[in-house]
């Protein structure tokens, strides 16, 4: 006669943890099924060891998506509370209880401020109602040290944050000049005079004084007063006119992105970009670059470089389309490829300083002049780019690329536009008369390459110098020949 064989975790002698096993396990069953769609059946815990029982918890709290509902929290709550209480007690271990909460007067004034406020401030009352100081000294002492308690916190973190203001420092500092002027003729005995006057007591003298000099300060005070609010309010409209500002920029921002999405993807949500589309983004471009700030030209650009608009694509040698690579994108081809949006001179002489700038594609834009200084250039492609005279004091280029191929056969983009992509001859930035003090993130490469062309006025801010490196730029002097018969 074969034997049935019992449901894991369950055990003969112990039908009691074996039920709680069971019923935690049905509630296991119900969580995940819910969320895969299927029956899972997990194993007891006294059978997996304690790693494996870590990582296998939250795998059967997390569905696909990985997350779940409240409902779903609270019921695998219970289950793991029902099988480790199952386990502590085939184990013969006492389980793990909640700690015991009393509900006790005094528990409930431990937890409960207002409760505290309330008694101290009754028993107030009381001693003043009933004439008995010495209660209402007690009770009014306890009660103002427990309304400070309470108080404090919120006043000393309001107070912090209006102290970060601009404009609580200008009322500071205007009461801190009023507080000078007054302490330092104090200090220096400008007023003994004024003030033996009252020593001495003579009315005459301290009347005229306060019509004459007292009168005048106090208009004075008072004009400076009027000032002070009406600064106040100047300040509270340029406030409202600067989120006013960011409200319409952010509303132009996406406006364009719209339109530039609009414009070239056609119904199924294919790149579809003739000539008089890419002419028409290009044109929507350079007019809104005139209407925003740097950060919302920032934006812009990490916008157009994410969604590969700036990057140059293969075409067709027929309608001009962009070819997919099979994998799901477009082709890249810098060489002879045509992006969707062109920079050309969008970009020269702009303010992009303190803007992220990460990853964006430049794909040979004309930056001459332009202030990137502070900006986050991590990862940017700046090869080809004209960068001659810009200033990217204190910038991160950390992955930053500045030429293609190798640093030491690599140079600058040439007028003819040539380029070799293998050892980087043409293809590589122009950084001549580029301010570089202070770059963070810089590689030997990169290093080699902006003091081998940048120019001598570059090659002095480059952090740790160009020591070792020949400048390029630089006419090299004649070699002298030997002399005929040596």
């Amino acid at each position: 006669m074969t034997r049935t064989p019992e449901p894991r975790g369950s055990s003969p002698a112990g039908g009691g943890a074996g039920r709680w096993w069971n019923r935690g396990r049905r509630r296991w069953r119900q969580v995940a099924g819910s969320e895969s769609g299927r029956e899972q059946i997990y194993p007891p815990h006294d059978s997996l060891p304690q790693e494996e029982l870590e990582d296998q918890q939250p795998q059967a709290l997390s569905g696909p998506s990985g997350a779940f509902t409240a409902s779903a929290q609270s019921g695998a709550n219970e289950a793991v509370t029902a099988s480790s209480t199952a386990s502590a007690m085939a184990s013969g271990s006492p389980p793990q209880l909640p700690p015991f909460r009393p509900s006790h007067l005094l528990s409930r004034l431990q937890r409960s401020a207002a409760l505290r406020l309330l008694l101290a401030g009754t028993a107030t009352l009381v001693g003043l109602v009933g004439h008995w100081p010495a209660l209402a000294l007690v009770a009014g002492g306890l009660l103002l040290a427990l309304a400070l308690a309470q108080l404090l916190p919120e006043l000393w973190r309001l107070v912090s944050t209006r102290l970060d203001e601009e404009p609580t420092a200008r009322l500071l500092a205007v009461l801190g000049l009023v507080l000078g002027l007054v302490a330092l003729p104090w200090a220096l005995g400008w007023w003994d005079p004024y003030l033996e006057l009252y020593r001495q007591r003579d009315w005459e003298a301290i009347g005229a004084l306060g019509e004459g000099v007292i009168g005048a300060i106090g208009q004075i005070l008072v004009a400076l007063v009027a000032l002070a609010i009406a600064w106040r309010q100047v300040l509270l409209d340029q406030r409202l006119t600067g989120q006013q500002n960011r409200i319409t920029q952010a509303q132009t921002i996406d406006s364009f992105i719209q339109g530039i999405s609009d414009l070239i993807s056609d119904q199924e949500g294919m790149l579809e970009d003739w000539p008089l589309e890419r002419m028409l983004a290009e044109g929507r471009l350079a007019a809104v670059f005139g209407s925003i700030d740097k950060d919302g030209r920032a934006r812009i650009l990490r916008f157009l470089s994410h969604a590969r608009l700036l990057t140059p694509l293969r075409r067709d040698n027929r309608l001009g389309r962009a070819i997919l690579d099979g994998n799901g994108n477009y082709e890249e081809d810098r060489l002879t490829g045509v992006p969707v949006i062109q920079l050309h001179l969008i970009l020269k002489g702009v303010d992009l300083s303190s803007t992220d700038l990460r990853g964006v594609d430049f794909n040979c834009a004309d930056l001459s002049g332009a202030n990137l200084s502070h900006s986050d250039l991590s990862g940017a492609l700046l090869a080809g780019c004209n960068l001659a005279g810009a200033n990217l004091e204190h910038s991160r280029l950390e992955g930053a690329r500045l030429f293609f191929g190798r640093s030491q056969t690599a140079s600058p983009r040439a007028a003819d536009g040539r380029r070799d992509l293998i050892t980087g001859r043409g293809a590589g930035a122009v950084v001549e008369n580029a301010n570089f003090t202070g770059v963070q993130g810089l590689d030997a490469a990169s290093h080699y390459y902006l003091a081998a062309w940048s120019g001598p006025r570059s090659r002095a801010t480059l952090p740790g110098g160009a020591k070792g490196v020949a400048s390029q730029l630089e006419p090299r002097p004649a070699r002298r020949q030997p002399a005929a018969g040596a």
